[in-house]
């Protein structure tokens, strides 16, 4: 998630926070419209299922969802009486987490009411870990995907772990796995891509995706057809961030 995003979404979850005598809560009815959803009998399903979740953990219900009935201004302006739900910080998470995670607003809400002190800094910091851990096990799926699509073609597990060196030979500029490992002071059990940057953990995901539709797409066999095409593109990937000004060795090592 972008730093202009996570500061324009800071500002925006800050300005709808509501503090009386030392106690902060939030309106459902303002969290709903930051959390993009537009009709609030579904938005109110999401707090059922946050409820549920605060009973199964002893927690009670009225301290942490209040009803309330508030004047809402109408287009002619007029007003009108709406339910409503104070909601506390912990009330706010259970919501977030009971909701859509591919969603931006959503993401972030999980982190900004998870985190008690409203630094904007440690909630980039956080935001920014949960990013790579994603970028990370998707990786590992992607890795997985592609062994099963290959083993029907003539590599074992040991030309994978081959495939797979020189790979990374391509994409660091001659160093292979356990260069890099050695490079980065990597534990020999320890996979690489445990210690490298988001970044570096996306183009990795890329390359071995497209290699995966290209084996397929043309009917690639043998190791040394398949060892090319995942050569090939991740020398590709190096061959963008080069030119954008990114050496994946240089960047690893930070």
């Amino acid at each position: 998630m972008k730093s202009e995003i996570i500061t324009t979404l800071f500002k925006s979850f800050e300005d709808i926070r509501h503090e009386r005598d030392g106690v902060e809560y939030w309106y459902a009815r303002e969290l709903q419209v930051l959390l993009e959803y537009r009709e609030w009998r579904n938005f109110t399903n999401v707090i059922d299922k946050a409820k549920q979740a605060c009973e199964s953990v002893g927690q009670p219900l009225e301290d942490h969802f209040v009803d309330v009935n508030k004047m809402v201004q109408l287009g002619s302006g007029a007003e009108r009486k709406v339910k409503d739900i104070l909601l506390t910080r912990y009330a706010c998470y259970l919501i977030a987490q009971n909701g859509d995670p591919n969603k931006t607003e959503i993401a972030f809400a999980q982190t900004y009411f998870a985190i008690q002190t409203r630094k904007q800094e440690l909630i980039e910091q956080r935001l920014l870990e949960v990013d790579r851990l994603t970028a990370r096990q998707k990786l590992t799926e992607s890795e997985k995907a592609l062994s099963q699509v290959i083993f029907g073609r003539g590599v074992n597990s040991k030309s994978f772990a081959n495939i797979r060196s020189m790979r990374d030979a391509a994409l660091f500029g001659g160093y292979t796995t356990s260069g890099m490992k050695d490079e980065l002071g990597v534990p020999a059990k320890r996979p690489l891509a445990d210690f490298l940057p988001t970044l570096l953990i996306k183009g990795k995901d890329f390359a071995t995706e497209l290699t995966s539709h290209n084996v397929v797409e043309n009917d690639l066999t043998g190791d040394h057809a398949i060892s090319r095409e995942h050569i090939d593109n991740n020398a590709a990937v190096r061959g963008m961030l080069l030119k954008r000004g990114v050496n994946p060795r240089r960047i690893a090592a930070h």
